[in-house]
């Protein structure tokens, strides 16, 4: 078509990467016409993130995974927007510039532990006062992370190290994550030998909603896919491993 790409990516699950560029390389296919905006970050309370070579930072994970591979092909080094305290709040205007040039917008995202998307999580919900006032914020800095999200990293990127998680990061919002034209959802909280984190979050998502205090749950409003681990979807229930 010719247009411009907007992707919102996270970092994780990493693995969908190798086979993005596996792909683009095997068809050759130039990232010129992409511009990608990181949907998160870890932070502190204020805002601040890691040096972008820091083993921890997202920044660090996405130029190893991502666009360092591509080589020749890849998003020039200009149309690579991370969650900084610098960069993020001029993601808004960033991408409402390139959608009056014609550009689509894809999100591609994870559900949370407690249906966070991105890392906006249920309890920001207590702040508004209607759905949507909600729906118009488009990020924030140093945001304050449910005790869930946090164990869930723990398991998935911490090698279950709790104390190595931090508390706050920096995030997209509904206001921006919620105006994609299209999304592809991915759920693979499986741990193996019938344990999981993410089946009850996948069930809700798909079954509640949509109400701001679930943010996964305006997920299936939007035109898209969502894959799943098939043993997530149930049947959800005690096995004693």
């Amino acid at each position: 078509e010719k247009r411009k790409l907007i992707l919102i990516l996270p970092v994780g699950p990493m693995g969908m990467y190798k086979w993005a560029v596996y792909f683009l390389k095997e068809w050759n296919v130039d990232c010129r016409h992409v511009h990608g905006f990181n949907m998160d970050e870890w932070s502190d309370r204020n805002g601040k993130t890691l040096p972008s070579d820091n083993p921890g930072a997202f920044q660090n994970a996405m130029e190893g995974a991502f666009y360092g591979p591509l080589g020749s092909l890849t998003v020039p080094s200009g149309q690579r927007h991370f969650a900084t305290p610098k960069l993020l709040p001029a993601y808004p205007k960033e991408i409402e510039r390139l959608r009056k040039e014609g550009a689509k917008t894809v999100l591609i995202f994870g559900i949370g532990r407690v249906f966070h998307i991105a890392f906006w999580e249920p309890h920001f919900a207590a702040e508004f006062s209607s759905t949507a006032e909600w729906k118009k914020q488009a990020y924030r800095l140093g945001a304050k992370l449910h005790p869930l999200t946090v164990e869930q990293n723990a398991i998935t990127s911490f090698k279950s190290r709790t104390t190595l998680v931090p508390c706050f990061a920096n995030t997209i919002g509904p206001g921006i994550f919620l105006k994609a034209d299209r999304i592809i959802g991915g759920c693979d909280g499986s741990l193996g030998r019938g344990m999981m984190w993410q089946g009850m979050s996948l069930w809700v998502t798909l079954r509640y909603g949509p109400d701001r205090w679930v943010p996964s749950s305006f997920m299936p409003t939007l035109p898209g896919r969502l894959f799943f681990l098939k043993e997530l979807a149930g049947p959800l229930v005690a096995d004693c491993n």
